[in-house]
């Protein structure tokens, strides 16, 4: 089958290129509601791009928010069934002066599509709909497809849980296959046994009713700016470590042989600091790089303002400073128990001069899968035989907030099958997918059905 897939696509090249372009077109951001109508779009053209590749039936479904995207092509009751998840949202462009390029108009540079959505996760969940279209077309399709491709997952996945407990006959699979994560590089080929959980919240400090002069109330008044700093500066010691009691009681201790396992993943120091323009790494005392950001919990500063911000000089004591915190969970930590610790923490290590208001955004559970399961390794099967070596089973730092969701509603695994890079500028200005890359998607996904049908 290998033949008539590769010269299907090597015909289809630039239109699969075109499409996803097209689709990345969309201003398609969850997070705002002057977006509202976008979405509606977005979802209806994914819809039609189902429809076009050769799903027997899709619909645009209602959720309580922004729709999901249903579709499926149904070859035998009695032959597997993979259910691809993506979805259609993508972040805020802010701030916008940073972009090289207007982010909704996909560039082509140094063979890169630079633009908003276009590794996440337009681009990725896009490869599926062209590895479906190749297999129909070529009569060479070996598994059931379904698609459930939504428009929240850029704001925690708020309405996705009730519609698949509502739907779980719709959805109904043998395997979940999730393209949301990335690769080490295109030389050494990796999968993703696992991802993060999350926990998401906001601090806002007051002191005074208003904002006040500076010289005639500094010194005497609190400065919700200084207060918040020092809150947020507190929650990590000299080595980094997170200091909020009661963090790391459920956090899994990972095995030596695992660790080894991990550090055994290519890595180059220099690169690495090169590639985001840093001088000194920087993190958790007494672990790697690789296991900081997948097998260690972390809290971050995700945004703080508060005062003047704008040109020019503003002598002034701000009445409020505000900050957006996130945390990255890991195996037998709760998004729950964590929120609900770190909210009472701020509360409680306010001094009384100040009035402490924290409240959750959202969150969502870590999520690992088994190396030994059918579908990973159908999914290590299938790169192999595109990249041409077996990939490296890795933790993801990210997080996808739905897929415990999916496993506990469906009684499924999830596999993570990504084709990003980590330098993708995922959530930051200039975010690109390299064309390599989504075409090498293309041409391995049909493997990975081949392989677990078999």
């Amino acid at each position: 089958m290998s033949q008539v897939w590769k010269e299907y696509q090597e015909q289809h090249r630039e239109r699969f290129l075109k499409e996803m372009m097209d689709l990345l077109r969309i201003p398609s951001i969850s997070a705002k509601s002057e977006h509202k109508e976008d979405m509606i779009q977005c979802a209806e053209a994914v819809k039609a791009s189902l429809l076009a590749s050769g799903c027997d039936k899709a619909a645009v479904m209602n959720t309580g928010g922004h729709p999901v995207v249903y579709g499926e092509k149904i070859i035998d009751p009695a032959k597997p069934t993979v259910l691809v998840y993506g979805h259609y949202d993508v972040q805020p462009v802010e701030p916008l002066e940073l972009w090289h390029m207007p982010p909704f108009e996909p560039t082509i540079k140094d063979e890169k599509v630079f633009a908003r959505g276009s590794a996440d996760d337009k681009g990725q969940f896009y490869m599926h709909v062209k590895a479906l279209e190749t297999m129909v077309k070529t009569n060479t399709m070996t598994t059931n497809i379904k698609f459930i491709i939504e428009g929240e997952e850029e704001v925690g996945s708020p309405n996705l849980g009730k519609f698949v407990a509502a739907h779980k006959e719709l959805l109904k699979a043998d395997v979940i296959l999730i393209s949301d994560s990335s690769l080490l590089s295109m030389e050494n080929p990796s999968l993703d046994t696992g991802v993060r959980g999350l926990s998401y919240i906001e601090v806002e400090v007051t002191a005074a009713a208003r904002d006040l002069h500076s010289g005639t109330y500094g010194g005497a008044v609190a400065n919700p700016i200084v207060v918040l700093s020092k809150m947020i500066a507190s929650c990590h010691d000299e080595n980094n470590h997170i200091t909020i009691p009661g963090f790391y009681d459920d956090v899994n201790v990972v095995s030596e042989e695992e660790r080894a396992l991990i550090n055994q993943a290519p890595f180059d120091e220099q690169e690495y600091k090169d590639e985001i323009g840093i001088k000194e790494l920087w993190g958790e005392k007494g672990f790697s790089t690789y296991e900081r950001t997948g097998i260690r919990p972390t809290l971050e500063l995700n945004g703080i303002w508060g005062g003047y911000t704008g040109e020019g000089a503003k002598t002034v004591l701000p009445a409020k400073a505000t900050a957006k915190i996130s945390a990255r969970l890991v195996p037998n930590q709760t998004s729950e128990k964590i929120t609900e610790l770190l909210l009472a923490h701020f509360r409680k290590i306010a001094p009384s001069c100040v009035t402490v208001n924290a409240f959750e955004h959202h969150g969502g559970e870590p999520y690992g899968t088994p190396i030994d399961s059918k579908g990973y390794q159908a999914a290590s099967k299938a790169l192999e035989t595109t990249f041409g070596k077996t990939p490296i089973p890795v933790k993801g730092g990210g997080s996808i907030p739905i897929c415990h969701t999916l496993e506990s509603e469906l009684g499924t695994k999830i596999i993570f099958m990504g084709f990003g890079l980590d330098n993708d500028g995922l959530h930051s200005p200039n975010e690109k997918y390299n064309i390599e890359n989504y075409y090498k998607g293309i041409e391995t996904i049909p493997y990975f059905h081949q392989f677990f049908a078999e």
